[in-house]
């Protein structure tokens, strides 16, 4: 009995059915073995080859003469499947997009177990355009990540009815669980490896500071010497600072406080008077040593720690040797909404002599120079003048509302419709001269979804 998905729906498309309906050939439990065993060891000592090997397992133990893995990614809406692992006559569409709800994959990961369906171009127009014969297509769902639902398939094509029975869905369904296990523990491998990396940065970051809090203080004691008259006055004014810079260190923690909650001051000219008040002196005539201009932005509570961590950096090293290691420097600060990107300038001026670029670059510029260009993806440029340091940092503004998905492993990608994770998708390929079909035009309600492969492969 077919699986009738549209009132135009061939009646034999989907012929799961025949699959316990046709003798099963001889099982080889052997080979399944030794298959698990090659796949156990790549995952041990080369994990990015998995899921190439994967696909090179199922179409020996099965045959055909194509097989390849359908990653869900779920932009564009509603979604798409990339063709990864390509091999046999399909490799050169490496990379190509099928829609999510009208292709064989679609209904693969509906059915949440193996399909089976007779020459698909018949009824998919993409696969006829792009000049593909399916006679039969076997197809097994995929799991990645923490999903209770499949996020992909593998498929295997044969070049003749009447391949495929009940034994051959078992082992590629068989095979396919097992990899998505291996998967599930590599990711978890992987955020080990990423949250003691963490902790390591973390470490070295609290050294930092611990280092940096001493010499602001001293600085601080010292500014304060000079512009008070008594040791009532300096002892007022020393407090007051003291509280200040509290305040801006508390800015900068990581964000996971005591009871949970996010910092209060989510706007950014708050959050940057805060981290310089405790530099702060009026200078003659009334004049504050700090300029700071710029829109109203409000911060998610990560880009909230990553801004004020860049710019407590900033300060701090204009405290130790920039405009504010003596009386008469001056920092203006601003920052402007130009090209989907914030985009800050900090510029000092009225302090030592820059003599250049250091020669060796500290912890404090490596912690900088992470947070803007590896936490938030951005531009980070220093312009050692004479008169003063210029420094102008660009984020993109999509990653003010949280972090930015970094690059993964070879086998873990971006986030899926359901919050799983699939193989990272790379590599292009071009179309194959394969005898097919008379390509069909794709229906009003199909349009949207059919043009993927086709423009992955240049077809119009």
């Amino acid at each position: 009995m077919g699986l009738n998905i549209g009132a135009d729906t061939p009646a034999d498309l989907y012929i799961t059915a025949e699959l316990a309906a046709r003798p099963p050939h001889p099982a080889d439990y052997l080979r399944e073995k030794r298959a698990i065993q090659d796949l156990a060891g790549r995952m041990a000592n080369q994990p990015e080859e998995v899921l190439p090997r994967f696909v090179d397992l199922a179409m020996e133990l099965i045959g055909g003469v194509s097989a390849g893995v359908s990653l869900f990614e779920e932009n564009p809406s509603p979604g798409v499947f990339r063709w990864r692992y390509l091999r046999g006559t399909l490799a050169p569409f490496e990379d190509a997009t099928t829609p999510r709800n009208f292709s064989p994959c679609g209904i693969t990961v509906d059915q949440n177990g193996p399909v089976l369906s007779l020459h698909p171009e018949r009824f998919y127009d993409w696969i006829s355009d792009a000049n593909i014969v399916v006679p039969e297509v076997l197809l097994v769902p995929l799991y990645f990540g923490d999903c209770a639902a499949p996020t992909g398939t593998l498929w295997i094509v044969s070049d003749k009815v009447g391949h495929f029975d009940s034994e051959h869905a078992r082992t590629a369904a068989e095979l396919a669980a097992f990899v998505s296990m291996v998967l599930k523990m590599l990711r978890t491998e992987a955020r080990l490896k990423d949250a003691l990396e963490e902790q390591e940065m973390l470490t070295r970051e609290m050294s930092h500071r611990v280092k940096n809090l001493f010499a602001v203080s001293e600085g601080m004691v010292r500014m304060t010497m000079k512009t008070t008259e008594s040791k009532e006055e300096m002892g007022k004014s020393l407090i007051g600072r003291f509280h200040a810079l509290a305040g801006a260190h508390g800015l900068i923690r990581r964000s996971f406080s005591p009871d949970g909650t996010p910092p209060a001051a989510l706007d950014l000219t708050g959050l940057v008077r805060t981290i310089v008040e405790p530099h702060e002196r009026i200078l003659s005539g009334g004049k504050s040593r700090f300029s700071i201009a710029g829109p109203p932005v409000n911060c998610g509570e990560h880009a909230l720690n990553g801004i004020a961590l860049a710019f407590h950096e900033l300060t701090t090293n204009a405290v130790k040797y920039g405009a504010l290691a003596n009386d008469a420097g001056q920092v203006a600060v601003s920052w402007a909404l130009t090209d989907g990107a914030l985009a800050f300038d900090w510029r000092e001026s009225g302090g030592p002599v820059v003599t250049g670029e250091p020669q060796m670059a500290g912890f404090g510029s490596k912690l900088l120079n992470d947070t803007v260009r590896r936490q938030f993806n951005g531009a980070l440029d220093h312009d050692w003048d004479a008169q003063g340091l210029r420094v102008r940092i660009s984020i993109p503004l999509g990653n003010l509302a949280h972090w930015p998905s970094g690059p993964g492993s070879p086998f873990i990608a971006p986030t899926g419709a359901a919050g799983c994770c699939a193989p990272h998708p790379a590599g292009h390929g071009g179309p194959i001269p394969c005898a097919g079909l008379r390509p069909r035009r794709c229906g009003p309600t199909r349009k949207a979804g059919c043009a993927g492969i086709r423009r992955e492969r240049g077809f119009r």
